[in-house]
């Protein structure tokens, strides 16, 4: 949001999403929860000493709260300021450690691609990784093919809607596999945790706005979309890559990648088409284990990795918006709170919430017959009746030793349990906090009612998980409302399982992002274990879009 000043109003327009270069930076800005427009002004003037005809205009670059003191919440402002003799004032205010130039955050991109360029590059899957390393690529003029094994986001929703609603999975298409990947049935979030020198999330949240996200994301500490309106996002986003040259293929599901002397050479897809090429971007998501298993058996080096599995807790939204926000709960400014909880157990393990969803539903996430799986979802408005997270326990290799993919059997071994314990059609079992705690089966709801469709099978998670995730949840349920008071009541309810939690695996890459035995193949996203969540997937794709198209001007070579 940018703020236009001149003697008589403040004029409230939305950023530019090609960005606007403001000269000072002022972060720590604090004011009232419920506050005039005109205090951001003041506060400006305040804090460089300035009279207002010196201020030309200013830009919210970032708003968070601190509800650390639940009676006096306060909203937190990064602003970038353009000001009359930026440089003086620099310098008058050089102790101040809350006041610096404004860094260029305008994406550069690395190389553009010749007039007659005689290969192109081949993007496997359309998750966030994907999507955004063929946007780059078809920005910089490389006409990338794009091909995802599930369908167009539309007719994705309608498979998905299919599962949730009459039990029936399709397995091409549905939460894990279609246009927009895992992270369109979520809740969106859009905030990292990831090092990003070169400001690679601006241009990740920019290309939403563009694309029809809420301009807030572009400043709100923790932005989310919502699963609905990515849905259209998605949509303008393909049809910028294929404005730009590239082509995008749906139910395309690449069956075998031909490799040469430690060269790819191209793609075979399911149809028997083979695609040359020799620069291959792998985008494929944490769930695709069978592209998993055909890398492996080609001799591409992979290794298992850690990952987590829990479940899914279901809480009133109101319980956790009055112990997080206090009288403040229900303030729209505020929107429905979140948490975020880890717990070290006696037992050596951790325990944490994962992926919580506010105001939002717990989802049918299964891509395979005969298992289920769940995950949590969001509205843009947050506005359902309960909140929902992962309360999830680490792993290790060590939990289950073997060759590399041995990891997705472990996953599958509790699917397959979850499915058998539901009733073997696609309900997922559930219990109530206070008897998970207890340890006695769940026979009827209390006062919360879950969101899970095609719906939860109540009676006793003891044996869904292993001995030593049901001990630590347990500790951790206990330990977790002395943080959140109410978190561990006994109507809550918990449904099994989550397992998607992050890849299993990892497509180990060198220091130009190609696989360490595999030259141009270039491994990105969740899938290939370097991101985790929407944002790092997109700022993994657009990283190694540049390297692809940097691989392939040396291939070229100078004219």
């Amino acid at each position: 949001m940018r703020i236009l000043v001149d003697d008589h109003c403040l004029t409230v327009v939305q950023l530019n999403v090609s960005g606007i270069l403001c000269m000072l930076r002022i972060t720590e800005v604090k004011l009232p929860l419920e506050h005039p427009e005109s205090d951001i002004k003041d506060a400006i003037l305040t804090r460089l000493c300035i009279p207002a005809d010196q201020l030309i205009s200013f830009t919210i670059t970032r708003r968070g709260f601190d509800a650390r003191k639940l009676s006096n919440i306060t909203f937190i402002y990064t602003l970038d300021v353009e000001v009359k003799d930026e440089q003086a004032i620099l310098k008058r205010l050089k102790s101040d450690k809350h006041l610096s130039l404004t860094p260029d955050t305008q994406y550069q991109f690395v190389t553009q691609a010749p007039a007659q360029l005689t290969t192109r590059p081949v993007v496997i899957g359309m998750g966030p990784a994907g999507i955004f390393a063929g946007l780059i690529l078809a920005q910089m003029g490389f006409r990338p093919i794009i091909l995802e094994r599930g369908k167009a986001v539309r007719e994705r929703t309608k498979d998905t809607f299919a599962l949730w609603r009459q039990g029936v999975l399709n397995p091409e298409s549905n939460v894990q596999f279609g246009e927009g990947g895992a992270g369109t049935f979520s809740d969106g979030k859009l905030h990292s945790q990831i090092k990003d020198p070169k400001h690679y999330g601006k241009k990740v949240l920019t290309e939403f706005v563009k694309a029809g996200a809420p301009p807030e994301i572009l400043y709100v500490s923790k932005p989310h979309i919502g699963t609905f309106r990515l849905v259209g996002v998605v949509e303008k986003m393909r049809a910028t890559i294929e404005a730009l040259g590239g082509e995008i293929h749906f139910q395309s599901r690449v069956d075998n990648i031909d490799i040469n002397n430690g060269q790819v050479s191209g793609v075979v897809l399911s149809s028997g088409k083979r695609i040359a090429t020799n620069n291959i971007i792998l985008a494929i998501g944490h769930s695709a284990r069978d592209t998993f298993q055909m890398l492996y058996d080609q001799g591409v080096y992979i290794e298992a990795k850690p990952f987590s599995i829990g479940f899914r807790v279901e809480h009133p939204q109101s319980l956790i918006d009055h112990c997080r926000f206090g009288k403040y709960a229900g303030n729209p400014l505020l929107g429905a709170a979140d948490y975020k909880l880890v717990h070290h157990c006696k037992n050596g393990r951790s325990v944490y919430s994962f992926c919580m969803c506010p105001g939002g539903t717990v989802v049918a996430a299964a891509s395979e017959p005969g298992r289920v799986v769940t995950n949590g979802m969001s509205q843009y408005s947050r506005n359902e009746r309960n909140a929902n997270s992962g309360i999830v326990v680490g792993i290790t290799p060590e939990d289950y030793p073997g060759d590399p993919l041995s990891g997705m059997a472990f996953q599958r071994k509790w699917e397959e349990r979850a499915f058998e314990l539901g009733g073997r059609n696609y309900q997922a079992p559930g219990q109530l906090v206070g008897d998970f705690i207890a340890g006695k089966p769940s026979t009827a709801f209390g006062s919360v009612q879950p969101s899970y469709t095609p719906g939860v099978h109540l009676g006793d998670l003891s044996t869904a998980l292993p001995d030593f995730a049901i001990e630590a949840i347990r500790e951790a349920l206990p330990a977790f409302e002395k943080q959140i008071k109410g978190f561990a009541m006994h109507d809550a309810v918990l449904t099994g399982v989550e397992t998607r939690t992050s890849s299993p695996i990892r497509i180990k890459r060198n220091d130009d992002f190609q696989s360490i035995n595999t030259q141009g193949l270039f491994p990105t996203g969740e899938g290939a274990g370097y991101a985790g969540g929407i944002l790092s997937a997109a700022v993994d794709g657009i990283k190694v879009a540049e390297a692809l198209a940097l691989n392939i001007m040396h291939q070229i070579g100078p004219k």
